[in-house]
């Protein structure tokens, strides 16, 4: 039955087709010659849409066409008609090219300061009539929202091991030291681990980031200390603060230097081990044109943050 619909409706726009190049030409031979179709399968095609219709809409004579009253009313109707199909067909094309639909984006807070905003400012240049709704979650909150269908992609900086998600790197970024700016190692270019030993750190809990956190903990094992970690809190801003408070240094990303904020300093340190900026959407969703427009802009513009 779909089949049977689908052919009638292709029948429908043809014959639909075939009366505008009559109408516009007044002439059977180069109406014809207009739609690809020789003279009698337009006549036919003509026919049949006047029974169709159940009223005449052309008047032969035999030097030119010209339409009855009703098939220049029919004529105003047929070209609105063809003008919505074309529409409607090219907005098929371009949801398959993933240039119109919707698309909701969690994100982990620090990503508004840098990266963020230059991936969404380029997908809106480029995706218009896409819309982006934006989430600021903690990665645990991401995960859900995505098993949920709540959110459609999330950034963040941990890797997901989830069999319901599917994730890609987008940048690998290496840690840094965040220190007081009045600190006395913020007068060196660089910093060892161990220059960090007998400080105090802030950091997230375990149980927020736990990737994170056991990787620090095991760089620093290396070196030879544990940190002793004398405030947590939950987003890199705020942990960022504190170290301006004078409270304790932190172990950031690169990416978050870009926080400029007032006294806090940021150092390279030797051999530091990368985090990587990941994606994650929910399996199955990676075909979805939209998710891959935005990752393929999300690597552009990171790549090119990176001078890469």
């Amino acid at each position: 039955m779909a089949d049977a619909t689908l052919s009638l409706m292709s029948v429908e726009l043809r014959h639909l087709r075939h009366f505008v190049a009559l109408a516009e030409e007044e002439h059977f031979g180069r109406a014809a010659e207009r739609v690809f179709v020789v003279q009698q399968a337009l006549s036919n095609s003509i026919r049949n849409l006047e029974e169709e219709v159940g009223v005449p809409l052309v008047l032969r004579t035999t030097r030119r066409v010209q339409l009855t009253p009703a098939g220049q009313e029919f004529l105003i109707g047929a070209r609105e008609t063809l003008a919505l199909a074309g529409q409607t067909v090219e907005r098929a094309r371009r949801a398959a090219r993933g240039e119109v639909g919707r698309l909701s984006v969690g994100f982990v807070s620090g990503l508004a300061f840098g990266g963020l905003p230059e991936i969404v400012r380029r997908f809106r240049e480029l995706y218009p009539n896409v819309s982006v709704d934006l989430r600021e979650l903690t990665a645990q909150e991401q995960e859900a929202a995505l098993r949920g269908g709540q959110v459609g992609i999330g950034l963040m900086l941990l890797p997901v091991r989830d069999p319901t998600l599917d994730s890609r790197a987008l940048w690998r970024q290496p840690l840094v030291a965040a220190l007081p700016a009045a600190h006395p190692l913020a007068r060196k270019r660089r910093l060892k681990i161990s220059d960090l030993r007998a400080e105090p750190f802030v950091f997230f809990p375990r149980q927020i980031r736990a990737t994170y956190f056991d990787q620090v903990m095991r760089w620093c094992s290396t070196a030879g200390f544990t940190p002793h970690v004398v405030q947590e809190a939950i987003e890199v801003p705020t942990l960022l603060s504190l170290v301006a408070a004078g409270v304790g240094v932190f172990l950031p990303i690169e990416f978050f230097s870009r926080l400029s904020l007032p006294g806090v300093a940021y150092r390279p340190i030797e051999d530091a081990p990368t985090v990587d900026i990941v994606a994650v959407w929910r399996r199955g969703d990676g075909k979805n044109p939209v998710i891959r427009a935005f990752l393929t802009v999300a690597e552009e513009v990171l790549r090119e943050g990176s001078g890469k």
